[in-house]
């Protein structure tokens, strides 16, 4: 609003008596104009009022909405707070509580490392070798390089299942089968030996195909030391029973005097000579290791026995390959019509026929039908 119609000023009454007794008819109307022109202006000066009143209100309103708004909110953040209170409250008293177990934890945890550092002897491969059983050996061969000394090196025993009906024919040369499994089907002749017409002949229809096996590409094994059980060696030959020789050495090795403990278990190892001894408490393989021989009195006389880690041995980890046997074909699809013997006469003089494509046979192994039969296959010094 201008300052010029901030306040306007009205003619008090005795004003306009006297002006009424002076003034002519054209002042009059002028004063009539002027008049209407305050009129005018105080009605606008009343609508910009009234317009700001409203606005006035509704801003009242909007910020009463927006305090009730805030207190409605303020009440609900209450007991929100109160729950994080409580929240931080259960955190607090879980915190404490885990870090209680965890320190008996660490306490279990650090008793079982003491018992380990005891026991570290038994989980140690390297420490076995001075004390494994010693094996008379005769060297014969190459010396390899460095690098291949510690490796252990295969020798493939494979085990191939043959289905009756089929046969197994091994050749001296390599490409002697390659030309037969080519072919695939071959017309064999049962005949051989006999005269007889072209029209009595009796033949049979065979398949070739190659004989296809799996053989170890990789092999990791995981060694592990037992911590109750010893290996005892050199046993000597006195023609003692089994059973009679393990009470010998139960009864000895019981002693604490020699020693040992209370014996768990003992049991011959197949094909070795060598007995397993297996203690109740820990302990006491480590002592009579460290001790490496040690003299048991058997029979009538004494004998130094050798004292060795008992190794187990587990393979962690075996990889196998698709590899194809050379000289091998496999034949399928041999009827029921010969003796075993007379069959396998007919397929080898077949085979080894030249102008049939074959070559001299190394090995044939037939299996009739309605049998199973197991091949086994070796490493190809050849």
């Amino acid at each position: 609003m201008d300052s010029e119609e901030d306040f306007i000023r009205l003619p008090r009454p005795g004003d306009l008596e006297d002006v009424d007794a002076e003034e002519t008819p054209a002042q009059a109307r002028q004063e009539i104009e002027r008049c209407k022109e305050l009129c005018s202006a105080l009605e606008q000066e009343h609508a910009k009022l009234q317009m700001a009143k409203e606005a006035a209100e509704q801003r009242t309103r909007e910020l009463r909405k927006e305090g009730e708004l805030l207190l409605k909110n303020f009440e609900q953040q209450i007991p929100l707070n109160k729950e994080e209170e409580m929240t931080w409250q259960m955190d607090i008293f879980l915190a404490k509580d885990k870090e209680n177990r965890l320190r008996q934890e660490k306490q279990v945890l650090k008793t079982k490392l003491e018992e380990v550092k005891k026991r570290v002897l038994c989980e140690d491969p390297a420490t076995m070798l001075p004390a494994l059983p010693e094996k008379k050996m005769v060297f014969k061969g190459l010396v390899t390089n460095k690098e291949d000394m510690d490796k252990l090196m295969l020798t493939p025993l494979i085990h191939y299942p043959v289905l009756g009906g089929s046969a197994l024919i091994t050749f001296e040369k390599t490409e002697v089968a390659q030309r037969i499994i080519e072919v695939k089907e071959h017309m064999v002749e049962l005949s051989y030996g006999e005269e007889l017409e072209e029209v009595e002949r009796c033949r049979m229809q065979v398949q070739a195909g190659p004989v296809e096996i799996l053989v170890p590409s990789a092999l990791e094994m995981g060694l592990i030391r037992s911590c109750r059980s010893i290996l005892v060696s050199d046993l000597p030959s006195l023609g003692i029973p089994d059973e009679g020789l393990l009470d010998k050495l139960e009864l000895f090795f019981s002693k604490t005097k020699n020693g040992g403990g209370e014996v768990e278990s003992r049991e011959f190892l197949d094909d070795s000579g060598q007995v397993v001894l297996t203690f109740v408490q820990d302990g006491v393989v480590e002592q009579l290791i460290a001790r490496g021989h040690v003299e048991v009195p058997i029979g009538k006389g004494k004998y130094k026995l050798k004292i060795s880690p008992h190794v187990n041995g587990d393979i962690t980890n075996l990889q196998l390959q698709p590899s194809r046997c050379p000289r091998t074909v496999l034949l399928s699809g041999i009827p029921d019509v010969l003796g075993e013997e007379p069959m396998r006469d007919a397929l080898e003089i077949h085979f080894q026929k030249s102008s049939r494509g074959g070559g001299e046979v190394d090995a044939l192994a037939y299996v009739p039908a309605g049998r199973l039969g197991v091949a086994v296959f070796t490493e190809d010094s050849g």
